[in-house]
């Protein structure tokens, strides 16, 4: 005898979803030329036709919560071949950035992030607190001589620890907070759906599959099965190759200066020297690229929420990059001014993390590795 269950919509959210995504879900006709079009759609469990079915009936919990809207790379193929323009890849990047939204507290965050009229505001706030920081602790010397730049006798590394050690452990703890409750919901979310058995996740076994799904992801490698977009591949890999690179370089120069007692700065040929102008470059050459295939591609929905973080990629590099210029060309006021400045773009990088579409490095990650995890499970 078949089952009837019930069904309550959130007539909200569906507004939500057209609002953000600047489309209208009832274009939808459920032909699921958008399912067997994406390569990367799961024969077991075939996105996006279901998530358009649960986005149009207003079913928020089978969504947010769903691990299988972070399958999906946004790389354009169903939005393409859709008859009806319906764009399934930015309606399930509109559900993604709601998931952000849903897992990244203070919810006050979001609200001021999203918001290009408080644009300004991301970057008066940090200096504020940066000089305030610099003056009351007596670390920040405005007038820094000597024969040589040297930025640490403007801004000291202590002064650097004082202030953005705090907030990476708040952006820490933002982050553990949200993935804890992420994992639980799509638990719950995938039980509900009858996707997977009724047990509390094994964290070991969770963390042996993230590690063994790190290297595909971080090579982008179901990108190359699209067709659409393609090329996006390479921008994408130089963006994430730089971050993590640039990361790597961040902690090389902290072991340098506090086991080592090396202080910079350090010659052109040192080898990490070399990895962090090369990492530099690769940033803004693939920041720009990311920026152009976006304004090349017109039926692309483009929001305030995307070129923020391209905006702020594309700045980080052309200010760390002309930072040093300007200290080679022995340039002190312009130096020190672009160090500034370059300081600034960082704690917006580090701050906001946990808020921005960088955030779907971790999200998308862990989803991705949940997939998995639950697949091996239930084969068990």
């Amino acid at each position: 005898m078949a089952s009837f269950g019930f069904i309550e919509p959130d007539l909200d959210f569906i507004a939500q979803v057209n609002s953000d995504s600047g489309l209208n879900l009832k274009k939808c006709y459920q032909c699921a030329t958008c399912s067997v079009a994406c390569t990367l759609s799961h024969n077991d469990q075939p996105f996006p036709r279901k998530e358009m079915i649960h986005a149009s009936w207003g079913l928020k919990d089978r969504l947010i919560a769903n691990p299988d809207i972070w399958l999906c790379y946004n790389c354009g193929d169903c939005s393409t071949l859709c008859p009806r323009d319906a764009r399934p890849g930015d309606v399930l990047n509109t559900l993604r950035k709601m998931s952000i939204r849903e897992y990244s507290k203070p919810a006050v965050m979001h609200r001021f992030l999203n918001d290009s009229r408080k644009l300004p505001w991301l970057f008066i706030i940090p200096a504020l607190i940066i000089i305030t920081m610099g003056l009351v602790t007596g670390l920040m010397n405005l007038s820094p001589g000597g024969e040589r730049i040297v930025f640490a006798h403007f801004f000291p590394v202590l002064l650097i620890e004082i202030i953005f050690i705090p907030l990476s452990l708040g952006v820490a703890l933002v982050f553990f907070l949200g993935v804890s409750r992420f994992l639980k919901d799509m638990q719950a979310t995938y039980e509900r759906l009858g996707k997977a058995a009724t047990s509390p996740i094994d964290f070991k076994r969770f963390l042996i599959t993230l590690i063994t799904q790190l290297p595909a992801i971080k090579k982008h490698e179901r990108f190359s099965t699209c067709s659409e977009n393609k090329g996006r591949k390479i921008s994408h890999m130089m963006v994430a190759f730089s971050f993590t690179s640039l990361a790597f370089v961040a902690g090389a120069f902290v072991f340098a200066l506090y086991v080592l007692n090396s202080h910079g700065p350090y010659d052109q040929i040192n080898p990490v020297k070399i990895l962090a102008n090369v990492s530099g470059i690769a940033l803004v050459a693939g920041s720009l690229l990311l920026i152009r295939e976006r304004r090349a591609n017109i039926r692309q929905t483009n929001g305030y929420f995307d070129w923020y973080l391209l905006g702020l990629a594309l700045f980080l590099g052309i200010t760390g990059m002309l930072t040093q210029m300007l200290r080679l060309a022995d340039i002190s006021w312009a130096a020190y001014s672009m160090y500034f400045i370059h300081l600034l773009f960082a704690f917006n990088l580090v701050a906001f993390l946990p808020y921005t579409k960088l955030a779907h490095l971790v999200y998308r990650t862990v989803a991705i590795a949940f997939y998995h995890y639950v697949k091996k499970e239930v084969s068990k």
